[in-house]
């Protein structure tokens, strides 16, 4: 006789609205969703999915301590739910000096930049990959790239920034790609705010 073990966690109970918010936010031609850390984080159901998902092996080293996702992710992969993919280097070139001119390469993980590079490397076969994340700094960066997104359990960012890094003590500002965590003059840490401009909205077209 065999025992079948059933794992549930409590984001289980929220996958019917997050299926709602794929489905509300997707195009009937676009077939194919990019998945960061923080899509398994909230709790996206890859076997609930009718799409193309596809992630990065180094996502499994930002979710490996939690053993329920561990098991959900390669049970995914192993069903074939889930496609792994390395993207080239030139295309995380690519999208690092994106990030820098928008000033948030310093807050994305080397798992954020491959997930970046590989919808850029979709974009390019002729796809419209859409990236499934609560990411700001992914969300900013892929609009930039005219790349679309979808957030599960936040609204997402309505605008395009470009940001600069200040410090908070004594109000010094420096580039976005300045690359200390603390201020030059007093020590504290720095922190980053929208440059004063107006920022255009995600996939806002030129005239």
């Amino acid at each position: 006789m065999k025992t079948i073990f059933i794992i549930v966690s409590e984001v289980d109970f929220f996958s019917k609205e997050w299926d709602e918010n794929l489905v509300n936010n997707d195009d009937k031609d676009i077939n194919t969703v990019v998945l960061d850390t923080s899509a398994f984080i909230a709790g996206y159901d890859p076997f609930s999915s009718k799409r193309r998902n596809i992630t990065v092996p180094k996502v499994r080293d930002e979710i490996k301590r939690n053993s329920i996702l561990l098991l959900r992710f390669e049970m995914a992969i192993e069903n074939g739910k889930i496609q792994l993919k390395n993207p080239l280097e030139k295309h995380k070139t690519k999208v690092k000096t994106i990030a820098n001119k928008t000033g948030d390469l310093h807050l994305l993980s080397k798992t954020d930049l491959d997930v970046l590079a590989i919808a850029l490397e979709l974009q390019i076969d002729g796809l419209k990959p859409k990236i499934v994340t609560d990411d700001y700094s992914i969300q900013n960066v892929a609009s930039q790239m005219k790349i679309e997104f979808i957030p599960l359990t936040t609204r997402g960012i309505r605008k395009i920034f470009k940001w600069i890094r200040y410090c908070p003590a004594c109000y010094k500002e420096f580039l976005s790609n300045y690359k200390v965590s603390s201020c030059s003059i007093c020590g504290t840490k720095l922190k980053r705010k929208p440059k004063r401009n107006n920022p255009k909205k995600p996939n806002e077209k030129k005239n």
